[in-house]
């Protein structure tokens, strides 16, 4: 549809990529233009951390401050004791509370990189929706809320859906997570004036769901938006790499292998990613993204770079681009490599080389290091290695090794 935002908050939606669809252009629109205006999104705490996939969720809530609007950042400490269904195969193991609660300190960390929380009129707000959803009475609940659901209309989302046509089990307590998460909508705006609910077009059923009970129960005018659900250009679903999850903690993945993931962006994503994980003008990010031979390299360092500032700062980016060039351009080691740090017990009299390769998270499994070394993809110290069953002893290891997969993937190990 060709709409013409009046809103900064939309506009910059639409022309950078955020935008999938709208439940009322025209009315958010509006709404927004009067300023500080809460719009929320939820995040489950099913890990220590988020991964990349979150990350164009936050970025449109930075992106709702920085155009006037005030963000809510909303965990997931109740709805987590279900888990989300949508578009899972399988359920979720269930955490239990101490868990969760974990999980929310190591998530909270990520927030404050991007956002500024506090008091003000653009301020911030975190909130668990545990706050509500603890203390529900099911009898009053299932009375008052679970009656403006339709069994049939829920069966139509296509989240839901798709589980049941590939005859795979949803239980009752996994359908009730729409019910919970229409709740939170209903219950962040009649305690906190919010308007708005954001989250992947996975979402759009359960956005949908809480639009019509808040107007139903508290007749609230409330509106919903969603991003399109991201895959890089070869069709792998944004957040994953050849190691595992990119996740956000940098106790969990090094600023380096966070840079060195940005870097490794496919020439046709380069464009599309710097509108929506950097803060560079649109105009900028089209030349740069237009770029083409070695020039798009130039171009991947600076997405790099940049989300990288955004994430873990300029000391962080400029200490990981001065690395990848010691290592790539110099055949040099590099400080901040990931470190595999080792005690003598660790090693004892001897410790194959397949494991070290698994346990530096440069293959995920001993097959896997073995064949990456059987096709001549493994390198000890820059050189060629082709024994599988090498032993590498503690004498080896009096100063560090570097272990590389391929030409862009590589760690140290080294003894404490």
């Amino acid at each position: 549809m060709t709409y013409h935002p009046k809103s900064d908050f939309v506009a910059v939606m639409m022309e950078r990529g955020f935008l999938a669809d709208c439940t009322d252009y025209q009315g958010l629109d509006d709404a927004l233009l009067k300023g500080g205006q809460p719009g929320y999104i939820g995040f489950d705490a099913t890990a220590k951390s988020l991964h990349v996939g979150s990350l164009i969720q936050i970025m449109m809530l930075r992106w709702l401050q920085k155009t006037g609007g005030k963000p809510i950042t909303l965990m997931g400490g109740g709805t987590t004791k279900v888990g989300d269904p949508s578009f899972r195969a399988d359920e979720r193991p269930l955490l239990d509370a101490q868990s969760i609660d974990d999980n929310i300190a190591g998530i909270k960390r990520v927030f404050s990189a991007y956002l500024t929380y506090g008091d003000g009129p653009t301020d911030a707000m975190m909130i668990n929706n545990a706050e509500w959803l603890d203390d529900l009475n099911y009898l009053d609940f299932l009375r008052d809320i679970g009656r403006h659901f339709s069994i049939n209309r829920m069966l139509s989302f296509e989240s839901v859906k798709s589980r049941l046509d590939r005859e795979q089990s949803l239980s009752f307590l996994e359908f009730n997570y729409m019910i919970l998460q229409a709740y939170d909508f209903m219950e962040l705006h009649r305690r906190y004036g919010c308007i708005l609910q954001m989250g992947g077009s996975d979402q759009w059923g359960n956005i949908v769901n809480g639009i019509d009970l808040t107007r139903r129960v508290i007749e609230g005018e409330v509106y919903g938006l969603t991003s399109p659900l991201l895959t890089t250009s070869d069709g792998k679903k944004m957040g994953k790499s050849q190691s595992g999850a990119v996740w956000l903690n940098g106790d969990m993945l090094s600023p380096y292998e966070f840079w060195q993931f940005w870097r490794n962006t496919t020439d046709a994503d380069v464009g599309r990613f710097l509108k929506l994980y950097t803060e560079l003008p649109v105009a900028e990010c089209d030349r740069l993204g237009a770029l083409e031979g070695s020039e798009i390299n130039a171009a991947k360092v600076r997405l790099a770079n940049e989300v990288t500032t955004l994430l873990h700062g300029t000391d962080a980016a400029a200490a990981a681009e001065a690395t990848a060039r010691e290592v790539f351009e110099k055949g040099g080691v590099g400080d901040d490599l990931p470190t595999l740090t080792l005690s003598a017990s660790d090693v004892g009299d001897g410790i194959s080389i397949v494991q070290l390769i698994v346990k530096s998270g440069l293959a995920g499994s001993g097959k896997e290091a073995k064949r990456l070394i059987a096709e001549n993809g493994a390198r000890l110290d820059d050189q060629p290695l082709t024994n599988a069953g090498l032993m590498i002893d503690a004498g080896a290891l009096s100063s560090p090794i570097k272990l590389s997969a391929g030409k862009k993937r590589h760690a140290l190990v080294q003894l404490a």
